[in-house]
């Protein structure tokens, strides 16, 4: 009997020293974090910024924040991460052997909200953490799921601002138009832009969805004109928002305000389709040049955590090896970074179910605004802002307090805007 006790004892602490027998145990000096990213297929341009915007965090935590800290130590965050090629299966597969092979201490969803649930139900097997970024379907949290925590904001809310603002500068222009993308998130941001669009006396002339990977929208597009709608908000995501805008060109359909989710707001939004996305709309969770700060945090009465919004851009663009100014993608991704490691040191632990408690306890401003989760993990502290293309650039036209320029209301008419005519205030 002492025999077998000695041998089962000697069995644990060769397990303790391995790392796989103690949840929340710090034993190597390191916390990983496991992404099945989306680094080609149809969501690649949001799955680049996604990725770049959390290496450019850990980063930030390793070398300027100094780690993070756990039980009186601090600890650096380690990236792994792998191509899920934008699949569901993949996403599946590389997640399992994340947790079960590479053995991270935390993960994180890929992108989209489709994907974003496919994962969710191995996190929650396994009893791992899983940093929602991009996934902003209210459907997610209403799966009973206890590990999945959301920084991306929910697709209910996406249009709400839209709406106010258009409800305040254009009263009178009341046809609405709600043409959407088929998919988890896409429905949410419909719902979501219903209601409210009752709530503000809108009249919906016109709703309709379109399956994902359309190919032409011609006879949806043709049946929408019909309507005159003074408005028309919808899409679904970035390959489907293109189609969108160039065949209402093709079918010259002018109405005075177009809104685009997920597509809108991507620079490579504006390379595709050059001028004829001038005075195209779109909400965002972040853009360069909304003022999060220190001070602003101190004036809210928030904690603050991470960069500045200028050494966010900085370290991102040195994570992706290029010159460009990251999106809300990279935002929202980078800002969950900042979560978990709030989350991690708030618990003093590694432990799965004591982060889960703290992050439920957790609300405080970084450099992508206010953070705050309610009882299911989904975000309910982070506001949108809506952004439109003017000459070229994205401004910042909701809210009002956030704002880098005015409203360009009407847009400009794609005949204008096929002969060079720019969105500019007037």
């Amino acid at each position: 009997m002492a025999k077998r006790l000695f041998s089962v004892l000697t069995c644990l602490v060769f397990l303790f020293i391995l790392g796989v027998g103690g949840a929340g145990a710090v034993t190597d000096g390191k916390i990983v974090i496991g992404h099945p990213a989306c680094l080609s297929g149809k969501f690649a341009k949001a799955g680049e910024q996604a990725t770049g915007g959390i290496k450019a965090i850990v980063k930030w935590v390793n070398e300027v924040y100094g780690g993070v800290s756990v039980g009186g130590k601090k600890l650096k965050l380690e990236y792994k991460y792998y191509d899920c090629e934008s699949k569901k299966e993949s996403v599946t597969s590389l997640l399992e052997r994340l947790i079960t092979v590479d053995k991270v201490d935390f993960t994180f969803a890929p992108y989209s909200s489709g994907l974003t649930l496919a994962g969710a139900p191995i996190a929650e097997k396994y009893g791992v953490i899983y940093m929602d970024h991009g996934g902003a379907s209210d459907k997610i949290f209403k799966q009973g799921f206890t590990y999945i925590v959301q920084t991306i904001g929910p697709g209910s809310r996406y249009h709400e601002g839209t709406l106010d603002m258009l409800h305040k500068y254009a009263p009178n222009d009341k046809k609405l138009a709600l043409v959407y993308e088929d998919s988890e998130f896409a429905r949410a941001v419909m719902d979501g832009a219903r209601e409210h669009a009752k709530k503000l006396g809108y009249e919906i002339v016109y709703e309709a969805t379109y399956p994902k990977g359309v190919s032409d929208l011609t006879p949806l597009l043709s049946a929408l004109k019909a309507k005159k709608p003074d408005i028309i908000i919808g899409g679904g995501h970035f390959v489907d928002g293109q189609l969108f805008n160039r065949q209402l060109a093709d079918l010259d359909i002018n109405p005075k305000a177009l809104s685009l989710i997920a597509a809108a707001t991507l620079p490579a939004f504006y390379d595709a389709l050059g001028n004829l996305a001038e005075g195209v709309m779109g909400p965002s969770h972040w853009e360069y040049g909304v003022t999060y700060s220190e001070k602003a945090a101190k004036k809210a009465g928030l904690e603050w955590i991470g960069p500045s919004q200028d050494e966010f851009v900085k370290l991102f663009k040195e994570a992706v090896g290029k010159d460009i100014i990251p999106d809300y993608h990279a935002a929202e991704a980078g800002a969950a970074v900042l979560a978990l490691v709030k989350g991690i040191e708030k618990a003093g632990s590694l432990d799965q179910d004591k982060v889960r408690k703290a992050l439920g306890e957790l609300k405080f401003m970084s450099f992508y605004g206010t953070w705050d989760i309610d009882e299911t993990g989904k975000q309910v502290g982070h506001s949108m802002v809506d952004v439109q293309w003017q000459n070229g650039k994205r401004v910042i036209v909701w809210p009002e307090d956030a704002a880098t320029g005015k409203l360009v209301y009407p847009m400009p008419t794609f005949a204008e805007k096929a002969k060079g005519k720019k969105a500019l205030p007037k």
